[in-house]
């Protein structure tokens, strides 16, 4: 305000937008500041990406035997052999949702 009664009325709209400039400069501080201390922390995946590629393959290799081995088992022993099918559907259904996540970000 003194700054604008010394200058003069033909400087105020320069004091005006200085100000204005200035008090624009503080208000983006204080809200980057704001935000950098709220800023929440990266959302956590439903499906964990930074599974190891030796679980993945594991995982597979697993369920491969055991796949094999109940349809085997059902088919050389004549029982259930409408239960191979839903199993592998199982199999695959586990495996798909645990590596959903492989190829992204």
């Amino acid at each position: 305000m003194s700054a604008r009664r010394d200058l003069g009325p033909e400087f105020e709209d320069a004091v005006v937008e200085s100000f204005l400039d200035k008090m624009g400069q503080e208000i983006d501080r204080r809200v980057d500041e704001r935000l950098a201390r709220s800023a929440p922390k990266a959302a956590l995946p439903v499906i964990n990406p930074n599974v190891a590629d030796g679980q993945r393959l594991a995982l597979a290799i697993v369920s491969l035997v055991l796949g094999t081995g109940a349809t085997l088992a059902f088919v050389l022993t004549g029982n259930g052999a409408a239960y191979v099918v839903p199993i592998w559907i199982g199999i695959i259904i586990v495996n798909v949702i645990f590596n959903a996540n492989r190829h992204k970000g």
